[in-house]
């Protein structure tokens, strides 16, 4: 979930203001206070040769990254100069009330413009999985499901097959169509473990066809997937098509 503006950077204010407590409790004294000078000396950064330096280039980089999806939106000379009005104290040219309604009509706006990229990368995502995968089916060795879910053994198992009750351990590297890996087994320390009914739909149906001890490769459309909304906030776009190789390990908890 993404913050409003005005939260992410009250948020950020009070972290900073807790930090700036905590290291006032702990301040250093005598030596150790030099110590800590001469330390802080030796992690200069080029171009940021003070303390405060790099505290205002840090929140600048949170502020620049926070506002990063509404540039076009903003005119930076005047966002800075709001800023220095109101650290220095001097009359703003809008009043609290003013700049509440503003918000709130600039949040709808950034709402609306966001569902409507939404919906179109929806119908983008949709149609090119569908010819992707139109494409694919004639492949040899790919078999498609009734469901729609398409599959390629890469390397037979011998062991018994899972139901869609039973927790499993597999390896797995989850892409998207145009290659870009959103989720791997190896980057989470290994193999994983969990309940079939818990996973979504293309998995539960591919799983259970595979034997213990094999490797197969699933193309899971969007409908067996995440479906129209993808994962909001998170690395997979409404509508996609999602690729995935899966090396069943073992059933580490068999329904009885």
């Amino acid at each position: 979930m993404r913050l409003s503006p005005r939260f992410a950077v009250t948020a950020l204010a009070v972290s900073l203001a807790l930090l700036a407590g905590c290291n006032k409790a702990d301040e250093p004294k005598g030596e150790a206070k030099a110590d800590a000078a001469a330390s802080a000396d030796a992690d200069a950064i080029p171009g940021l040769p003070t303390e405060k330096d790099r505290n205002s280039y840090m929140v600048g980089m949170a502020l620049g990254r926070q506002f990063e999806p509404m540039k076009d939106e903003l005119d930076i000379d005047v966002v800075v100069k709001a800023i220095k009005t109101t650290l220095a104290g001097e009359k703003l040219l809008m009043t609290d009330e003013q700049a509440q309604a503003i918000g709130e009509g600039f949040q709808r706006k950034l709402q609306a413009r966001q569902i409507e990229k939404m919906m179109a990368d929806a119908s983008a995502n949709a149609e090119a999985g569908a010819k992707f995968l139109a494409e694919n089916a004639k492949k040899p060795g790919v078999v498609t499901t009734d469901s729609g879910l398409q599959y390629l053994v890469i390397e037979p198992g011998k062991g018994d097959k899972p139901t869609a009750e039973d927790t499993v351990r597999v390896n797995y590297k989850g892409s998207l169509l145009d290659g870009t890996v959103f989720d791997d087994s190896a980057q989470h320390g290994g193999a994983a473990e969990f309940p079939l009914a818990q996973v979504v739909p293309g998995w539960q149906e591919g799983i259970v066809l595979m034997p213990v001890g094999s490797k197969y490769r699933f193309w899971i459309p969007s409908e067996l997937g995440y479906g129209e909304t993808g994962t909001p906030g998170g690395p997979i776009p409404p509508n996609s098509t999602l690729v995935f190789e899966v090396e069943l390990l073992d059933i580490v908890d068999k329904a009885p």
